[in-house]
């Protein structure tokens, strides 16, 4: 079943966005609720064997987005909306405070929207990310170890792996017409 949404912009330009297409195309996948992509967060993958002291010199892998804009889609547990709107207030501190132009360029492109709509029993939160910064390093966990102490980083980490549900999905967006201009 192919379902519309209208989406407000709160705080950005006025006005509605239609995202029926896109809503419809989320609503179908979330109902096949398929496991996530090879691109897991560090948060979502399985325990390591490794030690805490080794786990903390292994970085983890570039979230980078090789086109025009790009969406993430997070799902997160009904129970833990606040622990992951928590760690966004801290990514956004994390952003803006950062004295990397790239980080600014990433704060200024970066909005976040949450569903309204159930999906599949757990929160879509999704990432709209237009233009994307090439180059730039969207890791969560990255942004926020640059920004904060390393303890206050594994308690944020921690908060952040235990919302999710079923993990994210990295979707790469090429711009194919500008219907305002």
């Amino acid at each position: 079943m192919v379902r519309t949404s209208v989406v407000r912009i709160v705080g950005g330009r006025p006005g509605w966005i239609a995202l029926g297409v896109m809503v419809g195309m989320l609503t179908a996948a979330m109902a096949q609720a398929q496991p996530p992509p090879t691109q897991t967060p560090p948060a979502q993958q399985p325990p390591a064997t490794t030690t805490p002291a080794q786990q903390a010199t292994t970085p983890p892998p570039q979230r980078l987005f090789a086109a025009d804009a790009g969406l993430v889609l997070n799902f997160i547990k009904p129970d833990k909306t606040a622990d992951f709107e928590a760690v966004i207030a801290k990514l956004k501190e994390a952003l803006q405070k950062s004295s990397k132009p790239e980080r600014k360029q990433q704060a200024a492109s970066w909005k976040v929207f949450k569903s309204p709509e159930p999906a599949a029993g757990n929160v879509l939160y999704v990432f709209v990310i237009d233009p994307s910064v090439k180059g730039a390093d969207y890791t969560v966990s990255t942004i926020l170890a640059e920004a904060f102490p390393p303890a206050e980083v594994n308690e944020l980490y921690k908060q952040y792996a235990g919302a999710y549900a079923t993990g994210q999905n990295f979707v790469n967006l090429a711009l194919v017409s500008d219907l305002g201009k």
